[in-house]
């Protein structure tokens, strides 16, 4: 019972290790917000902290944050962020290409790779007594049985393509307009991370070719892993914070699990899941994210509170 307790704890700290990707790298990719935003006329927005990764890349100031008497007025006046106009089949096609190209482009990229590189560095001296201690543990087995499915390609794509033709082809539209919405819009997120991501990996694994536990190729990195926290990063940015971090917990949750099938070591699923959120970060860092403010309108007699989107 104890030897299944201190797998187990072991299993909970590696679920941490992710979120420091999030945290650190949250500089680099808050300094890339304020560069793109600074020809912004500073009297219609209000320009956030760079030592805080907030989660719009519009470099406004969120509904609950202070910025003096006038910020709920500024809300107002921002800038509503982009939606893609066509999420068609060649719009997908092309987005994904110009995917490609921001990815080597982007701070944020080299940071969380670094990141992800230098804890996978710290990692590998370990990585054959991590494994020998999560496996061969039933309690662990049943705990972790499911992570291999949620992070396969099947499931990955499979949710992203389905939201996608949900969004395009079963939800109501306005005749001659284009087919987008908030479910097309992220399904066409989530297929071209996909496609970012998968790429990244597999082109590494088919390079470094290193062994998997079990003898076979190609261990490094996890494609699991990237597929989760790929999967995480944009729904970060289309829910938010609070929406989305539950997506991070199970991302974490399936690198943890290809630790315990044996599947790949300590280092495959760290430098994964680098890979996963700089894929993702690319793809949502492009455009903004629907949010919305509680703004002030005078009315006859006194105020009234009205719930704008923007």
């Amino acid at each position: 019972m104890a030897g299944c307790v201190k797998e187990l704890r072991i299993s909970v700290s590696f679920l941490l290790l992710p979120f420091l990707l999030v945290l650190v790298s949250g500089t680099a990719r808050a300094q890339e917000q304020a560069s793109n935003e600074a020809a912004e006329d500073a009297a219609q927005t209000a320009v956030l902290p760079t030592w805080i990764d907030w989660p719009s890349v519009d470099g406004t100031a969120p509904a609950n944050w202070w910025t003096g008497p006038s910020s709920l007025a500024l809300e107002l006046q921002a800038e509503k962020p982009p939606q893609p106009m066509h999420t068609g089949f060649k719009a997908l096609a092309i987005e994904t290409g110009k995917d490609f190209s921001a990815f080597p482009q982007r701070k944020s990229t080299w940071v969380l790779l670094a990141i992800g590189g230098a804890g996978a560095a710290i990692a590998y001296p370990y990585d054959d007594q991590v494994n020998a201690k999560l496996t061969g543990s039933e309690a662990a087995a049943t705990f972790f049985a499911a992570g291999k499915y949620i992070g396969s390609g099947y499931v990955q794509a499979g949710t992203a393509a389905g939201l996608y033709v949900i969004g395009r082809f079963l939800l109501p539209h306005v005749e001659g307009e284009p087919r987008t919405n908030k479910v097309s819009h992220l399904g066409f997120d989530l297929i071209r991370t996909l496609i970012l991501s998968q790429t990244v990996t597999h082109g590494i694994k088919l390079t470094v070719r290193r062994d998997r536990p079990t003898g076979e190729c190609c261990s490094f990195p996890s494609g699991h892993s990237s597929a989760a926290f790929a999967t995480a990063s944009v729904l970060e940015r289309h829910l938010g914070y609070r929406g989305a971090w539950p997506t991070y917990v199970i991302a974490s949750y399936v690198a943890a699990s290809r630790l315990h099938d044996n599947r790949h070591f300590l280092s495959d699923v760290i430098f994964g899941s680098a890979i996963g959120i700089s894929s993702g970060w690319t793809v949502v860092g492009r455009h903004g994210r629907s949010s919305y403010a509680l703004v002030p309108v005078p009315v006859s007699g006194g105020m009234m509170v009205s719930l704008t989107k923007r």
